[in-house]
This record gives C-alpha cells, structure tokens and sequence, in this order.
C-alpha cells in the first residue's frame, strides 16, 4: 500500500497496520478455518451468510457463489442475507451480536473489519479484533477509478487537470465512508493535489447505475464490478489500484504509470467471519481444506 505522507486522513498508517493485522491473521494461524462438525452442525438448520451491503455488487456476487457451493458440501442450505448500510457496519454489527453456533457467517471486506473504525469511530460499536473470528480469506481485489461516459476525460492526466481547473466541483462515488475504496480516492486526491467531493452510497450496483447514467462524475470501484462496464464502453476506466495493468483491462493503466504516483498500490482483500466464541471444532483446522476447496472451485478472482 501507497504511503503517502500528506495524506489528509490522519490515521492512514494505523488503519494500515490494523489492515495488514487482520489480513494476516485471516491468511495464517486465525485463518485455520472453517466449517467443522461441532455436535449436531449443521444439520440443525440452513447457515445464513451476512453480506454487509446490497444485493449486486462485488461482495454479494461472491457470497453467492460461495453459499451455493458451500451449501453443497456442507449438505444444509446457506442462506445469503444483505444487510446494507454505513458501508458494511450494520451487516458486521449484526454478525457480532448473533449467537456463535455457525449458523450465522458473514462475509464482509477489509473496510468495516480493518479500516471505519479509525476513520469514523463513533459509527463502529465492536471490535472485529475481539468480537469476531477469521474463518478465511476469499480474495483480494484492486480497485478501478472510473468516469461518467460524458466526463471530458479519457486518463488520469486529463482527469488531473479538470479537477484542478474546477476544484470541488466534480465528485466520487463510494460504497461508503471509511470503505478501502473511500481511503483509496482519498490517497488519489492528497498525491494529486485535487479537490474532489465524496458521495457515498449504500452498494457498488447503484453506484454503477449512475455513473453510466451521468449522475455522477467518478467512481472508485472493486473491479469485478466496474471490469465488465469498461469494456464495453459503458463507462470510462481511468486507471487501476494494483501496482500492475490487469490481464482482462490491458488498455487501462496501472495508477502507477500516471506522472506523481510513482509506486501506488493498494488492493482490497474480503474474508468470512465468525462470531467470537464460535466453537473451534467449527472453525477448526481440520476443515480448512474443505473451505479452500470451496473458494477455488467458485472461482472467485479479481
């Protein structure tokens, strides 16, 4: 991850740590997972799978891939429940407060885990350190800044330029305050020198709505979601997170081929969480395997 010292964001370095933290912890010891055979689970009824946003976007389109193959394995059905609102919170919060049985999972990326609690304290009311457990990483992502389909801009440069011509007059969607993609534009803006407006909104569908619709001017998106309206010139791909152009977007550069952001990168990473006290026999290392059989065979990449 980019670090930038005129960040505007105070914390950038602490929601770094915390990030990185959690991530390890998802990938290593925490991480030896998931689904076991604790007493009579599952078969005592269907799991529900919490998706912190709307249905639609990159976290719901995971989710149900995952909840129909788990399902599968698991010989129960799992349910996916979107629970949306201040970008993640609200789906998280009601994962900590469910009983720790296994019944209830949710799948939530690094922003409401790792990243709003520092950003915006007051609307976060657990600790994702102690009130839930890692189950397993699903994936990492990075992200693509996007433009309306009228926006004068076809690259970083010109969208540089305008922003600077016209300061706080353009504005950037966002699936929420303290999202990673939330953090991500904000790193963008302090490197650049610009002045561009935050507009969050509760889910990436909508957003994609209306960014190919003309109603807003930007967007910072996981690129599962904006990949597919890139290409067909349904919006403008501008640039992307990762230190590297992506295979399927090869036209569209890397943030780091643009002139002032020499070695930016940041991804976003998704996982499964537990409520804390979930027996271990549930999120246990012996089923581990099993539940990365699951997340290979869905399929799941950028």
């Amino acid at each position: 991850m980019n670090h930038d010292p005129t960040c505007p964001m105070g914390r950038r370095a602490a929601v770094h740590a915390l990030a990185c933290a959690l991530l390890a912890a998802a990938t290593g010891t925490l991480m030896q997972p998931a689904f076991g055979l604790a007493d009579a689970w599952p078969a005592q009824r269907p799991i529900t799978l919490i998706v912190p946003y709307t249905a639609g976007g990159s976290v719901d389109f995971a989710a149900r891939l995952v909840a129909e193959r788990l399902g599968k394995r698991l010989g129960q059905t799992v349910v996916v429940e979107n629970a949306g609102g201040a970008g993640g919170v609200i789906g998280v919060a009601r994962a900590v407060r469910a009983a720790p049985d296994g019944y209830t999972l949710v799948m939530a990326p690094d922003s409401p885990i790792a990243i709003t609690g520092l950003v915006n304290p007051a609307a976060v009311k657990y600790d994702a350190m102690t009130d839930l457990v890692p189950v397993g990483l699903v994936n990492t992502a990075p992200m693509i800044l996007a433009a309306r389909p009228g926006l004068p801009v076809k690259a970083m440069a010109d969208l540089v330029r305008l922003a600077k011509e016209q300061p706080g007059k353009l504005g950037y969607a966002t699936s929420g305050i303290g999202t990673v993609l939330h953090l991500a534009m904000e790193l963008i803006k302090a490197r650049a020198g610009i002045e561009v407006n935050h507009v969050p909104y509760r889910g990436g569908a909508q957003i994609v709505t209306d960014l190919i619709g003309d109603q807003v001017d930007l967007a910072m998106l996981i690129s599962v979601s904006a990949a597919p309206n890139v290409i067909s010139g349904r919006v403008k791909g501008l640039a992307v997170t990762s230190g590297e152009r992506l295979p399927s977007l090869p036209d569209v550069p890397a943030l780091a081929e643009s002139p002032g952001f020499a070695g930016f990168e940041i991804v976003a990473w998704t996982g499964i969480f537990a409520p804390a006290g979930t027996p271990s026999a549930i999120v246990g290392k012996r089923e581990q395997q099993r539940y990365a059989r699951i997340v290979k065979d869905a399929n799941i990449r950028e």
